[in-house]
């Protein structure tokens, strides 16, 4: 048998354009809505992305920095764990000891990072209860990521110095997000095996406790200065200090369980053995 042959297939008649409507309008129009939104979308967020604070001289950050290291203990008692959320995990591992010998806490983040600008203040005000910092420098967040410009410090180039503890710092990348720099092999095997993901901020006290993350919302400093920031963290009932103090509080009760207790000044508070409770 043979296969029939198909019938022709019928010409469609071609359609006339509108008359008096260019083929062109309906396209530009499309172009030119894009157009307009893209411009409102960028308008927008210039208005609402705050601008980077303005830096300040050496003589000012010696201010700042003096300034969030000296809170009066009783308002670090007052608030307690504040309002920050408590991220930290009980973990196994050897005990991790720093280049003295003493129980480490080892820190990794990045400049560009608002977690991590965020959750510098409260390490600075928790580490300055066991130690002192020299060369801390204020810089804030990529101007291009969420929180932009989040007003924080950099540990990059700065030393810590304590009777008690060893505290290394790691900023891997810069404002920029250019290399910085770079974890140990050692260093980054403990944060593959505490975060697997490589989240940042990472803080590790001593293969005892861990947490990636901030333990508060880096919009609570968005679009502040670091002199503002400072004076809220003299309130006590600031939105500020119930987050950056109540944080640093959960880093000294982990730092209090490496040390045993020292110094008992600092750890034997009621505030601090409560938060230690907790940390299990």
């Amino acid at each position: 048998m043979t296969a029939k042959r198909a019938a022709p297939a019928r010409k469609q008649p071609m359609r006339k354009p509108v008359a008096g409507t260019p083929a062109w309008v309906a396209p530009s129009a499309v172009v030119a809505g894009v157009a307009l939104l893209v411009a409102t979308f960028l308008i927008i967020r210039w208005y609402l992305t705050p601008a980077p604070p303005p830096p300040l001289s050496s003589d000012t950050t010696t201010v700042v920095v003096t300034q969030i290291t000296t809170l009066p203990v009783s308002e670090l008692d007052s608030v307690g764990q504040g309002t920050a959320n408590n991220l930290l995990k009980p973990v196994s591992g050897t005990p991790m000891t720093g280049v003295t010998g003493k129980p480490e806490v080892l820190y990794i983040g990045a400049e560009f990072c608002p977690y991590c600008a965020a959750q510098r203040w409260a390490l600075i005000v928790a580490l300055s209860r066991f130690g002192s910092f020299t060369g801390l420098k204020t810089t804030s967040s990529s101007s291009s990521d969420i929180f932009p410009n989040t007003p924080t410090f950099t540990f990059h180039g700065a030393t810590y110095t304590s009777q008690y503890i060893d505290f290394r710092a790691v900023e891997t990348s810069d404002r920029d997000q250019k290399p910085l720099e770079t974890p140990t092999a050692a260093e980054q095997q403990v944060w593959t095996k505490y975060d697997p993901a490589g989240s940042i901020p990472f803080v590790d006290f001593g293969n005892r406790y861990a947490f990636s993350g901030a333990t508060f919302s880096p919009d609570l400093l968005g679009g502040a200065s670091w002199q503002a920031i400072a004076d809220e963290l003299r309130d006590p009932k600031s939105a500020q200090a119930l987050a950056i103090v109540g944080s640093a509080n959960l880093i000294t009760a982990a730092i209090c369980k490496m040390t045993s207790d020292q110094p008992a000044t600092v750890c034997s508070s009621s505030t601090i053995q409560d938060l230690e409770k907790k940390l299990g």
